[in-house]
């Protein structure tokens, strides 16, 4: 039963941020800087998860082989390299790194 309550009470909470963020007032909504904010806010938070993921091992920071493969795909971004492309050349930067050490 405990498990069943947790589902309710999530969906509860998700059906009420989605009518708190409806109840917000047009003019809030169409103001500039709200826009602005609106649209930069996933990108810092792509950005954060990503530098938590690459230097984080639980609670601890590290530096080990998955910097070396966002490294790679940083310069392979900025030669324009196709995603797919990024993707493999991170994995393989990654696994020969993790290989030699």
């Amino acid at each position: 039963m405990t498990a069943w309550l947790g589902i309710i009470v999530g969906a509860a909470c998700c059906y009420l941020l989605k009518l708190a963020g409806m109840s917000v007032p047009r003019p809030v909504v169409e103001h500039g800087r709200t826009q602005l904010v609106a649209a930069l806010l996933p990108v810092g938070l792509l950005a954060a998860l990503a530098a938590v993921q690459t230097f984080a091992d639980g609670e601890n920071l590290t530096v080990d082989a998955r910097v070396v493969g966002v490294a790679c795909a940083l310069v392979a971004v900025a030669l324009r390299a196709p995603f797919l492309a990024v993707v493999a050349i991170a994995a393989l930067a990654t696994a020969l790194t993790r290989s030699l050490l």
